[in-house]
């Protein structure tokens, strides 16, 4: 009865110590997404101040083609709801639903990125790079910034698959998945401010 009761405080005092690391987890995640807030804020900000400076360079409303801003925003915003459906996947302990989902969710993303980059090259090959004038600098290192969490949310995404083919779900899969959620839903609140903000306003 004793040994029992021993084993049963262990198992509680495990639980809890689980818990208490998964909530630290989340809290500091939460911490580092609220200085990715800051950081994007400074970028709008800079983009604000320096919107008219073309310095008799390109126009940002003779660069840009909505047709294919809305392509990669229409990718973003499926791969969002794609990695929603992964998760609801994962809370039904489904390994493969999970796979799946997280799979199309990485290839819209990498659409996204490859168009992006695409459209840099068009820019700096027509003369609008970022030495050009500090319009085009404040433009490139915003959306570039955001072009680079989309690369490192890939690179994440991708990791987190391996780990659950080889190690399945277990508890300590789901807290890095929550986390891998809310950072590319993250990416997507940013890219929607990019798109009304950048690429909407620039051409009104």
């Amino acid at each position: 009865m004793a040994e029992n009761t021993g084993t049963m405080t262990a198992n509680t005092s495990q639980n809890v110590h689980e818990h208490e690391h998964e909530n630290h987890s989340f809290f500091g995640f939460w911490m580092y997404l609220m200085s990715d807030c800051i950081v994007f804020g400074c970028l709008f900000t800079s983009y604000a101040v320096l919107r008219n400076q073309f310095a008799g360079g390109p126009t940002s409303k003779e660069m840009f083609e909505l047709s294919r801003v809305a392509i990669e925003t229409a990718l973003l915003l499926t791969s969002s709801l794609t990695f929603g459906f992964a998760m609801l996947q994962a809370r039904h302990n489904s390994k493969n639903g999970t796979l799946l989902w997280m799979v199309v969710s990485a290839i819209l993303g990498l659409g996204f990125l490859i168009l992006e980059i695409q459209e840099f090259i068009a820019f700096v090959q027509h003369g609008a790079s970022p030495t050009v004038s500090a319009y085009w600098s404040a433009f490139f290192t915003l959306v570039g910034t955001h072009g680079l969490h989309v690369t490192l949310g890939l690179i994440w995404m991708i990791v987190l698959m391996i780990q659950l083919v080889t190690k399945g779900l277990n508890k300590k899969m789901m807290p890095r998945l929550a986390c891998m959620s809310l950072f590319w839903h993250f990416l997507d609140i940013v890219w929607i401010c990019v798109f009304s903000f950048v690429y909407l306003l620039s051409m009104a």
